[in-house]
């Protein structure tokens, strides 16, 4: 089984059957977290570079442990901790891993279109950890993990995204996962924070949160970027909570509450709903480790047997 590419940069160019050929091979890999030894030998002899350029708690982590589970030797690699802080480009730190046996680098950079340069410039596959606002294509696929797991099916439901629109790779990514697999997708914030163009890719956007949580599914909260409140685009953090923030009364029973992380309490989630019964946000974590297996799976091993999958230790 492969994706039938070098790399992995976005789901903007990813077709409804590759997405569901990771979702499905991502639940091949969550089988391996049930076992004694949560280990399995497929990537034994392949080497995983990850190369993160911008401060991460759980995709770092999770790309660490996606690559042990899978056997593979792993090099971890920070800005601080690497060449560049001496003037080296991305692209001869990475032309260096390469060298070294590298067969994957996952890069994370905040210049958007980092990933897929690299892409064009080194013959190890690229997988995007996220650059800049532009994309972060395995959180949106951890994403649709769980609403799957959690509602059966995503097409045709109603899935809202809350917050920073505008400057959120997330977003971005999730938009184009959820419409290539046929949900409906709204988004809601305040104007400021909408970018133009969102209705030509299919999107319903809202201003009036009361207004686009009519009727969803599922509601994915982004975390308010405090650092951007300096520049007006929103009034003050009490009104964002007041107008925008998810607290129990603006909660339907049967909706399902996602955020990736990390959240600010008391501003764009209240404490009862991000620890309640329909917050799904420790699960988004679990099934982030096991999309990433799936996807250097995908790509580090495509001339792996499948059968290497149903291996035990």
């Amino acid at each position: 089984m492969s994706l039938e590419r070098k790399d992995f940069l976005g789901l903007y160019d990813v077709s409804e059957k590759d997405i569901y050929k990771i979702l499905d091979t991502a639940e091949a890999m969550k089988e391996i977290f049930t076992r004694t030894v949560k280990k399995v030998p497929t990537l034994r002899g392949k080497t995983i570079v990850n190369l993160f350029f911008e401060p991460s708690t759980r995709t770092k982590s999770s790309f660490d442990l996606a690559a042990k589970r899978l056997s593979a030797d792993v090099m971890s690699i920070s800005k601080k901790t690497s060449s560049v802080v001496k003037g080296e480009s991305l692209l001869d730190t990475a032309k260096t891993m390469e060298v070294m046996g590298a067969d994957v680098v996952v890069v994370r950079h905040s210049v958007p279109g980092a990933p897929r340069f690299l892409s064009k410039n080194i013959k190890a596959s690229v997988l995007n950890a996220g650059d800049g606002a532009h994309a972060h294509p395995t959180q949106a696929l951890l994403d649709l993990y769980t609403i799957r797991e959690n509602k059966g099916k995503i097409k045709g439901l109603k899935v809202l995204i809350i917050g920073d629109i505008a400057h959120s790779r997330v977003a971005h990514s999730n938009i184009w996962g959820l419409r290539e697999l046929g949900a409906e997708v709204r988004v809601a914030g305040p104007a400021t924070l909408l970018p133009a163009g969102l209705e030509e890719l299919g999107v319903k956007t809202y201003t009036n949160l009361d207004k686009a949580l009519e009727d969803v599914d599922v509601i994915n909260i982004l975390r308010i970027q405090l650092e951007r409140q300096s520049s007006g685009l929103f009034p003050s953090i009490r009104e964002y909570r007041k107008f925008y923030g998810i607290n129990d009364k603006r909660l339907a029973e049967d909706v399902l509450v996602m955020h990736p992380g990390p959240m600010n309490r008391g501003i764009e989630i209240e404490s009862s709903v991000a620890d309640g019964k329909q917050s799904v946000i420790t699960e988004q974590v679990t099934n982030g480790v096991a999309i990433r297996m799936a996807l250097l799976y995908l790509l580090a091993g495509r001339e792996i047997d499948d059968e290497d999958l149903n291996q035990k230790r």
